[in-house]
């Protein structure tokens, strides 16, 4: 019986907050575990056919269409793709686009011709999962999430290959919001500024390395579980002052943009429960208890932080995995 491709696929995926790494000394044979969570706003939404050329529109920009173009050449394809992007993710902001950019055009190629791969050969083939598995997790399920990093020997062995196994996943609560703050006169660190950045850095405290993951397993998730937000929040607050403080050197202080910064520190002063910076920023982020208190925290925001670059938003965690239409 012959395979009926679909004419057209349709994928929907959001960003994700990088909370912080817990364990970036590696002495263990492995680094950079870290944990996060996928949220439903900003997010990619495409459609995509088969055609002879690859042709990339809507919010189209030379970083999707030469996803497109190394995919299309990877898997050796006999046509192309159409894209249309109706909705994109901020890049180079700490959301994640890259891996969400990706993992949409790859799933959509995959579909298209039949091919059947997995988001973690999606992953492997697009490049993504150098360090954090949080965004190729987030694609797959959404919710909160826990990666166990990457093995750290200089060894080369089958495991390197692989993306970051995910250790732990829960559904966010709902009804806890997160207010994001966008900072769009600057970009976080990326690509081989990235890559400088780490081999720059000094060797992590072990004993400070062991703190953050005893805090990760017996601080932050036993009171996500009981819907603590301030036990919780603990431990991301202080995931976020030690990683924050280490990557200073590399990133111009605690947080990457000093207006971010000084929105967090009138957080943390306010008495917020959960904030810190995404990935290496600039975006920040806070989660509160329910709609209404972020919605009166952001007001006030706005009326103290009036740079025109700052842009506050609200949102809620994604529970589910990146929506895929065929049709």
């Amino acid at each position: 019986m012959a395979i009926v491709l679909p004419n057209q696929i349709s994928v929907s995926s959001s960003g994700r907050l990088h909370m912080g790494f817990f364990d970036l000394h590696g002495g263990l044979g492995r680094k950079f575990g870290s944990i996060g969570l996928s949220i439903e706003e900003p997010s990619i939404k495409l459609t995509a056919s088969r055609s002879e050329k690859l042709l990339v529109t809507g919010l189209a920009n030379a970083r999707l269409e030469t996803i497109a173009e190394k995919l299309i050449a990877k898997l050796n394809l006999n046509g192309a793709v159409n894209l249309n992007i109706q909705q994109n993710l901020p890049e180079h902001a700490g959301l994640g686009s890259g891996t969400q950019q990706a993992l949409a055009i790859g799933t959509a190629i995959s579909k298209l011709y039949g091919l059947s791969l997995s988001t973690a050969q999606l992953a492997e083939l697009t490049g993504r999962g150098g360090r954090s598995g949080i965004g190729i997790a987030a694609f797959e399920l959404g919710g909160l999430l826990v990666d166990g990093g990457r093995v750290s020997n200089n060894a080369q062995s089958k495991a390197d290959s692989k993306v970051p196994p995910l250790l732990a996943r829960y559904n966010f609560p709902e009804y806890w919001q997160i207010l994001l703050i966008l900072d769009n006169k600057q970009a976080g660190i990326h690509g081989d500024e990235e890559l400088a950045a780490f081999k720059s850095l000094p060797v992590f405290p072990e004993s400070l390395a062991a703190h953050l993951c005893r805090s990760v397993l017996m601080q932050g998730l036993p009171a996500l579980v009981e819907r603590d937000l301030v036990g919780f929040g603990n431990c991301i607050k202080e995931l976020q002052m030690h990683v924050g403080d280490y990557f200073a050197p590399a990133q111009g202080g605690r947080y990457a943009s000093q207006q971010v910064g000084a929105v967090l520190h009138y957080l943390d002063k306010s008495g917020a429960a959960c904030f810190g910076q995404s990935s290496w920023g600039p975006t920040g982020f806070a989660v509160f208890e329910n709609a209404e208190l972020a919605h009166k925290t952001m007001l006030e925001l706005k009326m103290t932080f009036t740079e025109p670059h700052l842009i506050f938003m609200i949102c809620g965690a994604n529970n589910g995995c990146a929506k895929v239409l065929e049709t």
